[in-house]
């Protein structure tokens, strides 16, 4: 959103603007801050705020429900020093967090550090405890911070005119209401809330919504880029004045931060998006009095924050870590660089996969899932102990009417091997044994000579 900031209008047009934003000070008696990096860091901070939105566009998006005062969104932005480069970095809003000695905002009484899940941090210690952990997490200085609630989101897509994404297969939620069938659509911003927000229409949930979110910021900015918002001075002060109308933010960030991260952002194309999420080690760490968390995987993501920290884009970040969200959801490296894929019949994103873990190695089960749904496929997120503790070769077992889906797993899984089971149903499961090394990206053929779509990143045939 803050790319609408660029372009030929300038600081001319920002003028007075500034007076709009709610400020906030997520920065008071902070101390022991991690030193500060090269470039800028913004963190960027979506709550489930719906108290200027009206009844029928609860009932119509389906808003019913109480707020949780938390965060829905939370993003780690970095601006290069030499401002040509933005990177974006998705924290998973259930990510295992331990949150510092803070007074709680609610009831004034002092809390010791204790673990919870990070987008609870905000209910408890508002924009300064959220700021403190992600800090702790990272050990990324922020320097800016930028709140936007639902009622800002949908008014910024609406004044720019609507986005459009473009969806490779029927996208449906009955939480969010989102119902999309396969193709171009142009969503406003009632749409475009359900569709970042909807964590049921696939087995990714939250992994996989966050991809969604960074497709649809593409999206946003290619519309915002290339329908004349930039160059027209009164549309691009209306659009601003709606965003930064409803806006929270630091005292300090005013129309040259906006300016400058808004000309970095300007240009983003597939292969230039600095797009990534933070590599997850557990995507079922259960914490008693909490429930299941999202744990990172710490030597992994320090090294994707160290690159931050150091102002590297991150298609230097070390192997393994996910990228920008490739075709069918699979990670892809920023960058022109991006990872070799395997040509396979069937997209991973469709085939079902339960893992068990063949051997007494401890965490085997789990590293092997989270690779898999790093790599797009839909795993079910809790895998299980297999019947034998002494396979040396991974087994890949499925009811041969799924034989081209078991295929597709066994190209991602080198050396497994494949064993038909007639009625086992369209799950394939994965017995890992003691030969596994890693998953290999795969990627479907386009059958319909689709083009990549920004929004999506799904082949699909949306060429107008």
């Amino acid at each position: 959103m803050v790319v609408l900031a660029s372009g030929a209008v300038g600081h001319a047009v920002m003028t007075g603007l500034d007076t709009g934003i709610d400020r906030v000070d997520p920065f008071k008696d902070m101390k022991n801050r991690p030193q500060a990096g090269h470039g800028m860091n913004f963190l960027l901070v979506g709550t489930d705020g719906r108290d200027k939105i009206t009844p029928e566009e609860k009932r119509e998006y389906r808003l019913g429900g109480a707020p949780c005062h938390c965060t829905d969104t939370i993003m780690l932005v970095h601006l290069s020093a030499d401002r040509d480069r933005a990177s974006v970095i998705s924290l998973p809003r259930d990510s295992y967090a331990e949150v510092p000695a803070h007074q709680d905002q609610n009831t004034g009484q002092p809390h010791k550090p204790h673990p919870m899940k990070l987008n609870a941090a905000y209910s408890e210690g508002g924009p300064n405890l959220t700021v403190r952990t992600v800090e702790n997490m990272t050990r990324v200085k922020i320097d800016h911070y930028l709140e936007v609630d639902f009622t800002s989101f949908m008014k910024t897509v609406d004044a720019v005119g609507g986005v459009e994404i473009c969806t490779a297969k029927t996208m449906r939620d009955s939480y969010t209401g989102l119902e999309l069938l396969p193709g171009t659509h142009r969503l406003t911003g009632g749409q475009a809330l359900q569709y970042v927000r909807s964590r049921h229409v696939d087995g990714a949930a939250d992994l996989g919504r966050m991809q969604r979110q960074q497709r649809f910021i593409a999206a946003l900015i290619k519309q915002a880029t290339g329908s004349g918002v930039l160059l027209n001075p009164v549309k691009f002060k209306q659009v601003s004045s709606t965003l930064l109308g409803s806006v929270r933010a630091d005292r300090d960030f005013g129309s040259e931060q906006m300016l400058a991260l808004g000309q970095a952002m300007r240009g983003f194309t597939p292969s230039s998006s600095e797009f990534a999420s933070v590599p997850v080690g557990d995507t079922a760490y259960e914490v008693k009095g909490i429930g299941s968390t999202v744990k990172w995987d710490e030597p992994k993501a320090a090294k994707l924050f160290e690159s931050l920290r150091e102002d590297r884009p991150l298609a230097d970040a070390p192997a393994g870590e996910p990228g920008r969200p490739g075709p069918s959801g699979q990670p892809e490296r920023p960058g022109n660089r991006p990872p070799a894929a395997v040509a396979v019949d069937v997209p991973p994103d469709e085939i079902r996969v339960q893992v068990e873990n063949g051997t007494r190695m401890a965490g085997l089960g789990g590293r092997v899932d989270s690779a898999l749904r790093a790599t797009g496929f839909d795993t079910t997120g809790r895998p299980g102990v297999g019947a034998r503790r002494d396979v040396k070769r991974t087994v890949i077992t499925y009811d041969p009417r799924w034989d081209r889906s078991a295929r597709t797993v066994a190209t991602a899984l080198p050396g497994s091997e494949l064993r038909a089971v007639p009625g086992q149903g369209r799950t394939v499961l994965v017995t890992a044994g003691t030969d596994y090394e890693k998953v290999i990206a795969v990627r479907a053929d386009d059958p319909y000579q689709g083009r990549f779509s920004v929004a999506t990143g799904d082949q699909v045939n949306c060429a107008k």
